[in-house]
């Protein structure tokens, strides 16, 4: 089993807008996953993060009154571009996304680790 050097800072990448019609129902959905995903990474002992966590409170407060309109485009992907900087790798969950496939690109720019499975993560010390 490989063992990474530290907890690492892990950006989960998966779908938000994708398949959904932007129904509030199905957005939800797709936070959950990412999520939950998130939840069994803390508990592997690293420190995961998602784009939506940041995004979606400063959306609110920027009077965004639903998703593609100005204050989305200004705020969404921007903050996950600039998160994934400060990121150590990034865990690619679920099904078609843009977003989530732009992540994963840049990361690999990066020379960032990029896995498609929790299994693929090294335990943390």
């Amino acid at each position: 089993m490989t063992v990474a050097p530290h907890p690492l800072m892990i950006l989960v990448a998966g779908p938000y807008r994708s398949g959904t019609g932007d129904d509030p129902a199905r957005l939800a959905a797709h936070v959950r996953a990412m999520n939950e995903t998130a939840l069994s990474l803390f508990r592997a002992g690293h420190l995961p993060v998602t784009g939506e966590a940041l995004a979606l409170p400063l959306l609110e407060v920027a009077g965004s009154a639903r998703p593609g309109d100005a204050a989305f485009e200004e705020i969404f992907h921007p903050v996950a571009e600039r998160l994934l900087a400060r990121c150590d790798a990034v865990l690619r969950i679920g099904g078609t996304s843009a977003g989530a496939d732009m992540m994963v690109e840049q990361a690999r720019a990066a020379e960032k680790d990029v896995y498609t499975a929790l299994a693929e993560i090294p335990a943390a010390r």
